[in-house]
């Protein structure tokens, strides 16, 4: 599978993100291109409930998609949802920029049943009460 800029995805990215979805192996996968900017790679997995731990995954500099299996609490009971993170900070390079942008969705598209995609340009965007009132709105 490839995006408009013509990288590709992983297998194993589909298959870690399944063992996230389906078996609960890990809390949120880190996805970065591999050094050829030719295919999309897992860079990092883990299985850290802690949201601020999954925040200092996010470089400054430097862009990363990312899938986090957020869990909330509403109305009483306890929600989960798959958050799909475009990171690309403000002081990213230009061209990763549009290389991240262009190769998105594919990513995108081979991650079936992600609930919310959070767009990050800054720290602000993806901090927990930001990703808390998106996953939080429209849910009963």
């Amino acid at each position: 599978m490839s995006g408009i800029s013509g990288v590709t995805v992983h297998q194993d990215c589909i298959t870690m993100y399944q063992e996230l979805k389906l078996r609960k192996k890990y809390k949120y996968i880190i996805y970065n291109l591999n050094k050829d900017r030719t295919e999309i790679t897992v860079e990092k997995t883990s299985d850290s409930g802690q949201y601020d731990d999954f925040l200092q995954e996010l470089p400054e500099g430097e862009c990363r998609w990312a899938v986090f299996d957020f869990e909330f609490e509403k109305d009483g009971g306890s929600r989960n949802k798959l958050c799909f993170f475009a990171w690309a900070p403000d002081d990213a390079k230009i061209k990763q920029k549009m290389v991240f942008a262009s190769s998105k969705d594919a990513l995108r598209r081979a991650l079936e049943g992600i609930a919310v995609e959070i767009q990050g340009t800054d720290p602000s965007e993806v901090s927990y009460e930001s990703v808390l009132n998106k996953v939080s709105t429209g849910t009963r």
